[in-house]
């Protein structure tokens, strides 16, 4: 199977330890779209230092932080969550994973307290590739395809997410995943 095919929406795309580019130094991205025409998903573990009530002026009081989605459009918001029963127009990504959905639709029911922060994740901007451009790093080493489950979203911290990730793919991944950050000390 090439890699290409085994890229696919829900798929997690985890940065190789030596990656410079500080966009995606140690990211863990949720691939949320993967098609002939390019792939695009939000970076899971590079939390900002503010929360969605201080980012949008009516949104309603509500203690969830922001994430970095990647350098694609970082003046746009979306969000992932867990709630796909309860909100209109949410697109399933994966198990227990849901993108998108009714913007006034969240507020009320985050109003009502049917959605809280440990439902929900909020993102600035996206990570994004061209049509083969995904597949081309993969192929170069860039990307290490795993598994998602919905846990590394809502349940895991997003300052071990890379090394949690690593370690639960087993193998040599889990020697990688016990890399130093500071490549100069390997």
């Amino acid at each position: 199977m090439t890699t290409y095919n085994k890229i696919r929406v829900g798929t997690l795309a985890v940065a190789e330890p030596f990656m410079l580019d500080p966009h995606f130094k140690r990211a863990v991205i949720l691939l949320c779209n993967h098609d002939n025409e390019g792939s695009f998903g939000y970076i899971l573990n590079k939390m900002k230092d503010i929360t969605i009530s201080d980012l949008v002026v009516d949104f309603p009081k509500f203690n969830a932080p922001v994430f970095y989605g990647g350098p694609v459009q970082t003046d746009s918001l979306h969000f992932l969550h867990n709630v796909g029963d309860l909100l209109e127009g949410s697109k399933r990504i994966t198990s227990g994973v849901y993108m998108g959905g009714d913007w006034d639709q969240l507020k009320f029911l985050i109003q009502q307290k049917l959605i809280e922060p440990k439902h929900i994740r909020f993102f600035m901007g996206y990570s994004g590739w061209t049509d083969t451009q995904l597949a081309d790093e993969c192929k170069d080493g860039s990307w290490i395809l795993c598994d998602m489950h919905a846990n590394y979203l809502f349940n895991s911290q997003p300052n071990t997410l890379w090394r949690t990730v690593l370690q639960n793919k087993g193998n040599a991944y889990s020697i990688i995943a016990d890399m130093n950050d500071d490549n100069n000390i390997n």
